[in-house]
């Protein structure tokens, strides 16, 4: 039962993508006008669908009758274009709201992006969220959907219907790929702009191409996020079904933040971007012609299995060169196999290469060509083929890349074209192009192009981990530590002290050697006496974060006199250098004497956009210099802790070295996850290091920490954080009335083929209650937005039996948030041989808690008035329900939470 626009239902921007009829505001004759030249474009693009002009001051444009405003327009409107000065915007959209206008694209500038305009921008959003109205824009160029016919912009490109969406927050940046898309006949499923974003920001129009049967590929142009936690769930969302590239302006803003730590001053804002990316498992391009690189090969719906490429050339040089930008992009060429080689030597010259790259030498006919590219496709060790082609004087490049085409169309793997050269080669490549066969002018972008789509690949396996809060560490004494920083806020203290520091990280499992304070000369030698020295002794003052920048610290401290000694020469040292500071005393603590000891730094930001973010490095008093950092956005499981102890620097030095045994890497891999959880459970915290982590064959050791805190509203439980961990508290072991024991618990990325399963065993009638449709089963895209979930603003709980190794799905109930951020569709369905068993009643239970946990204050869905089980159900658990206005065979049920 249940329906939603997500899945089975119209999209709430359907309005937008799909119009069936438009108004636009400002329309005129005069062609060099905003209004003018958007309604040219409607009206050339061959939308199909009626357009009206609004404006007073005509009575007709173009020959097309022009209103004075919408409400003289007697027909439906799905969607508005608004070209008047910004002063006058809200107003209309208010007017729009009464004709139960969905949507609106707003062109007019003059709002947030100028200085007084915000009061402006607040009326619109006003204006729009009381009439239910969502807004592409303001200060945008447009919108554009080809296969439609509709060219929604003031722009004098235009462009073909194709797969690949374009989404941008720069008009211009807009104008210059539909240009180039044109002049390379690669077409556009869509093209948004989306201006200031002051409502439909980057997570929405995400979400909507994530379904979008015409978009199989979406380029991304950013300049910045406001919302994160949208970004990263729209983002997520469609990176799972198809491949993304992104490119960011401003990766080096100027200035830098005063830190209170190492972490703080290492990590800038573009490293938490990458971060990002990566854990949405998306790739990052740095330059305009990297991102037309990706787009011809995401236009040819090219799509790769892995990273492996055979490279045919007909000159040994630019095969060379191939071969270095491949080795620099982190692609492995392909090893060619004996029965590979074989069938190549019976078909090529006697002086062929032999190896990969494949010179078919500079005579190389287009039979050759054709060949060798077959050949190397039924390879199972390849995966992808780069051929390229320099003009020499038997050279026929046009008919070698026909035969390029032909071989190419007899396989689903990729293959990329380069023709080396200008005019010889142009009409090669033109017959690429009409063949939608990606090429290139060089081997640098063509090799680019496939590491973009390898390395989406690649991350995919990042996007599928979906970590708990608490991910394989002992259970953590949670309110322990929350309560140590509390008090620390309440006294007006953002660093803090040794001893509460030392005390949340042992809440968390991390550990440090011991430690006591010393206020006295005398103290200090007790101290060293009962520790044992050696010892180490480190000031005390809240005023000084880097201790041994002001002759703070001492080492190897041997003795009980010579601790002593130190106490005095410490304090008279540390004042000469900071006269100002309060000192406390100083923390004698017990060294570390182990001989295989690696130095490594775990740190923490909060990143103003994304929110907390672990970094991993080398350690030690240089960490500045040496700037070894991986970085990941929490919550992490010991698969991306590995994965970001693997890529720093110093993990060369982690194994067997010399003369030291390989580190206990599971030692290190731990202190993550404790870092981890602190930072899902503890939004306070705003920056911490853990310098030196010293990490040895036999464990690993916080030898030194501080921890910056600071206020946090948490409204809801995570809100803090880009990605929403696994909400692994919902897992619950329950009995049924028959005393059947089984687990309901949240659902997982690898549930898809047990929630198949579910589906296609179920009746034809309980699937026709379910979906309202006859499907049989459920398509890969349904499936991965079934259980590949963004926690925050979608929900699914499976109720699963427990047989062994393996579990049988006994029902799923489900909600995802809508547009309005308080309320949410829901749907539920019980295997037939499990109902009234009171599943659906504990299904339902949870996911009513799970909604109101996450903010919602009503859950509805559509039911059909013959499924009276279901009415039943809902009845019993107190919701309200009324026949829908539009379907006499629905009943609309609600409850408010």
């Amino acid at each position: 039962m249940g329906k939603h626009y997500h899945v089975t239902g119209k999209h709430y921007l359907n309005a937008l993508f799909s119009p069936q009829s438009i108004a636009l505001f400002g329309a005129s004759e005069k062609p060099n006008t905003v209004g003018g030249r958007v309604f040219a474009n409607l009206l050339s693009g061959g939308f199909s669908g009626p357009v009206y002009p609004i404006n007073p001051k005509y009575q007709t444009i173009l020959d097309h009758t022009c209103y004075a405003n919408v409400e003289s327009i007697d027909q439906d409107i799905d969607l508005v274009i608004v070209a008047t000065p910004a002063a006058t915007v809200p107003e209309i959209i208010r007017s729009c709201g009464k004709r139960n206008v969905k949507a609106a694209i707003v062109l007019s500038a003059g709002f947030g992006e100028i200085e007084g305009g915000k009061a402006l921008e607040h009326a619109l959003l006003e204006a729009a969220r009381d009439n239910g109205i969502r807004i592409l824009g303001p200060n945008c160029l447009g919108f554009m959907r080809p296969a439609l016919g509709l060219n929604a912009t003031f722009s004098n490109n235009i462009s073909h219907a194709g797969n690949l969406a374009l989404v941008s927050q720069s008009g211009a940046i807009c104008t210059a790929v539909l240009d180039w898309a044109d002049s390379h006949q690669i077409g556009l499923s869509s093209m948004v702009s989306i201006g200031d974003a002051n409502d439909l920001d980057f997570g929405d129009i995400l979400d909507y191409l994530a379904l979008d049967p015409e978009t199989e590929g979406v380029l991304l142009y950013i300049e910045g996020i406001r919302n994160a936690r949208s970004f990263m769930s729209g983002l997520r969302a469609l990176a799972r079904i198809k491949p993304v590239i992104v490119i960011k302006a401003g990766r080096h803003p100027e200035g830098s933040k005063a830190a209170l730590s190492h972490t703080g001053s290492l990590v800038g804002a573009d490293d938490v971007f990458d971060a990002a990316l990566s854990r949405a498992g998306v790739v990052r391009a740095y330059t305009i012609e990297q991102l037309f690189s990706a787009a011809r090969l995401l236009s040819s719906s090219c799509r790769i299995r892995g990273n492996r490429l055979a490279i045919i050339t007909n000159a040994g040089g630019p095969g060379v060169m191939a071969t270095d930008c491949a080795v620099e992009q982190g692609i492995q060429l392909a090893e060619i196999s004996e029965a590979t080689r074989s069938k190549l030597d019976s078909v090529l010259p006697a002086h062929w290469s032999r190896n990969n790259p494949i010179d078919i030498l500079g005579d190389a006919t287009p039979d050759r060509y054709r060949t060798a590219v077959e050949i190397c496709l039924a390879d199972e060790g390849v995966d992808g083929v780069l051929v390229m082609l320099t003009p020499q004087a038997m050279t026929a490049p046009a008919q070698a890349a026909e035969a390029v085409v032909e071989a190419a169309s007899k396989q689903d793997k990729p293959v990329l074209t380069c023709w080396m050269g200008e005019r010889l080669v142009a009409e090669g490549r033109e017959v690429f192009i009409k063949s939608q066969v990606p090429t290139f002018s060089n081997p640098e972008s063509a090799l680019q192009a496939f590491g973009f789509l390898a390395q989406f690949q690649h991350n995919q396996a990042l996007l599928m981990q979906v970590p708990g809060p608490l991910e394989a560490t002992d259970a953590p004494d949670v309110e322990g530590a929350r309560l140590i920083i509390e008090c620390a806020l309440a006294e007006n203290r953002r660093l803090l002290s040794g001893l509460e520091t030392r005390a949340v990280l042992r809440a968390f499992n991390i550990n440090m050697l011991p430690a006591m304070p010393a206020r006295t000369p005398n103290e200090a030698l007790a101290v060293t006496e009962y520790l044992g020295a050696p010892v180490a002794m480190k000031i005390l003052s809240p005023d000084i974060t880097h201790k041994s920048d002001v002759g703070g610290v001492r080492l190897g401290i041997n003795s009980a006199q010579a601790a002593r000694q130190a106490y005095a020469e410490m304090l008279d040292n540390v004042k000469q250098h900071n006269p100002d500071a309060t000192l406390e005393g100083v923390s004698i603590e017990k060294m570390y004497t182990g001989a295989n000891g690696r130095e490594i730094l775990i740190g923490v930001i909060n990143d103003p956009i994304f929110g907390p973010v672990v970094t991993c490095g080398s350690g030690g008093i240089a960490v500045e210099v040496l700037r070894d950092r991986v970085i990941a956005l929490p919550p992490l499981n010991a698969a991306i802790a590995h994965s970001m102890i693997s890529r720093t620097r110093v993990a060369k030095l982690l194994g067997r070295f010399r003369h030291l045994p390989p580190a206990n890497i599971d030692a290190l891999v731990s202190v993550l996850l404790g870092v981890s959880a602190m930072v899902c459970e503890l939004p306070e915290i705003q920056e911490m290091d853990i310098n030196p982590l010293m990490v040895d064959d036999e464990g690993a050791w916080s030898l030194d920490a501080r921890i910056v805190v600071g206020n946090h509203a948490n409204m809801h439980h995570y809100s803090h954080m880009a990605v929403h961990p696994y909400p692994t508290k919902w897992i619950q072991n329950i009995q049924l009335s028959d005393g059947t024991g089984i687990v309901l618990r949240p659902i997982r990325p690898e549930d898809a083929n047990m929630v198949k399963d579910f589906v296609r065993s179920m009746s034809p009638e309980a699937r026709y209650f379910r979906f309202m449709d006859t499907v049989k089963e459920l398509s890969p895209t349904m499936l991965m937005r079934f259980t590949q979930l963004d926690y925050a603003r979608e929900f699914a709980f499976i109720a699963v039996l427990e047989q062994g190794e393996f579990e049988a799905p006994l029902g799923i109930a489900r909600y995802v948030g809508n547009p309005d951020h308080e309320s949410g569709e829901f749907d539920i369905g019980v295997a037939d041989d499990w109902q009234h068993k009171g599943i659906g009643t504990r299904l339902m239970t949870c996911l009513m808690q799970a909604a109101r946990e996450q903010g919602l204050h009503a859950i509805t869905a559509d039911v059909l008035v013959s499924n009276t089980k279901m009415t039943r159900l809902l009845g019993d658990l107190g919701f309200d329900s009324h026949t829908s206005s539009n379907d006499p065979s629905l009943l609309r049920v609600s409850k408010k939470l």
